[in-house]
């Protein structure tokens, strides 16, 4: 209960309550792992417990307290994972904390150590999406650990890498879309692979930004673009205009 409160509180953009909230129910869950530390489900509950404190630290920018917190929930996940490596949550939830942990890095400006987070969450993304093909979740986290690292590559200055992971992104949003047209969260994230594919790539940006453009407009007509995402037509017309296209 208090973690749900917590969601509405961080919804409603009151961080300090949803923190408040947030260590309530960690207080009921480090109590319940305590009393019984071989219940996998208590600790993975402490877990989420540590990643929602660390997400409310990370929006009120104190990155050194969030990256405590998310390695907190990275200590438990590891134990839960090594215990039973068959178990798809927990190798999941081990790749979410590595990924938690190089966002952090990444914004503290320590490259080398959040490429090497997001390759830890791109291995263990990588072994659910080849074990479960079929699998559309575990298709996604695949790409968004391939986008993670081109970011990290990207502003590295490494441009030819970022475009290779960038592309790897892209070739599996381009299979989900295609096979699930209807699916809207998929053609976003087409979307997002174009924009920063016109990046990594500036000669080839007016075709990727023309592509992402027509999948704005279409998903806008057919009433299936999200109100936070209400602007994007317009600001994919205003990059075309800036490279005269």
């Amino acid at each position: 209960m208090h973690n749900r409160i917590g969601d509405v509180q961080t919804a409603q953009g009151d961080l300090a309550a949803a923190l408040r909230s947030y260590r309530d129910a960690r207080t009921i869950a480090e109590r319940l792992a305590s009393a019984d530390p071989g219940n996998a489900e208590w600790q993975r509950d402490l877990s989420v417990s540590h990643e929602k404190i660390g997400d409310v630290q990370s929006a009120q920018g104190d990155l050194a307290a969030a990256l405590r917190s998310y390695r907190d929930a990275l200590a438990i996940r590891e134990r839960l994972a090594s215990a039973d490596p068959g178990n798809a949550v927990w190798q999941r939830d081990l790749s979410v904390s590595h990924n938690r942990i190089g966002n952090v890095q990444s914004a503290q400006g320590d490259l080398g150590a959040a490429l090497r987070s997001y390759r830890h969450a791109f291995a263990i993304a990588e072994r659910l999406a080849s074990a479960d093909p079929g699998n559309a979740g575990w298709q996604r986290d695949l790409s968004v650990s391939h986008n993670k690292i081109g970011d990290v590559q990207r502003t590295q200055g490494d441009l030819a890498a970022a475009l290779r992971s960038y592309r790897d992104a892209f070739a599996i949003r381009e299979r989900l879309a295609s096979a699930d047209p209807g699916n809207a969260d998929w053609q976003r994230d087409l979307i997002v692979s174009c924009v920063k594919l016109s990046e990594a790539a500036p000669q080839e940006a007016q075709a990727w930004l023309t592509r992402a453009l027509g999948i704005a407009r279409g998903l806008a007509a057919s009433g299936r673009l999200a109100p936070v995402d209400a602007g994007m037509p317009a600001e994919l017309e205003r990059r075309l205009a800036a490279l005269g296209g």
